[in-house]
């Protein structure tokens, strides 16, 4: 499990900085490795906030908006942080025919939280996807790794609490 970042106020420590040279030296400062240097260091910090993508930049002599463009576009990485556990709903044509927008309105008011956001205990992110490709399952929650299908409004919750 990722390490929660200890960045406060958008500051980073000399400790973290090293850690991040660490990972760029590992992989000899190429520009070539920036997904596996991103991926690392969201490991370890639990999410990518602009700073640090600009601390990579530098690192592998690449312009932030490149760094920026591969956060972005991949959606393993976040620019914010994460719960303890991610649930991603599957709001695509079969999981939505199923009802499962009716499993992600039940999630937002039990967990008190908006897609895209972290309970406030920390414990849940809450993540809205197209498609999750098990569409012969749907309706489809995936929490963490973990694949349920045919999910319901009223056992999600069930689900969920298996996940302390």
């Amino acid at each position: 499990m990722a390490n929660e970042c200890q960045c406060k106020k958008n500051e980073i420590t000399r400790e973290q900085l090293a850690q991040i040279d660490s990972i760029i030296e590992r992989y000899g400062a190429r520009q070539n490795y920036l997904i596996l240097v991103l991926k690392e260091t969201q490991e370890l910090f639990g999410y990518l906030p602009a700073q640090i993508q600009r601390y990579i930049a530098r690192g592998l002599n690449l312009n932030p908006s490149q760094v920026f463009g591969v956060v972005s576009f991949y959606s393993f990485f976040t620019m914010v942080p994460r719960g303890r556990h991610t649930i991603r709903v599957c709001l695509g044509t079969a999981c939505y025919v199923k009802r499962s927008d009716e499993v992600l309105e039940k999630l937002k008011d039990k967990l008190d939280v908006e897609v895209g956001k972290m309970t406030q205990d920390g414990r849940y992110s809450l993540e809205s996807v197209r498609c999750l490709g098990a569409c012969g399952l749907a309706p489809v929650v995936v929490v963490d790794n973990d694949t349920h299908g045919a999910v319901d409004s009223v056992k999600i919750m069930d689900i969920i609490n298996q996940y302390n």
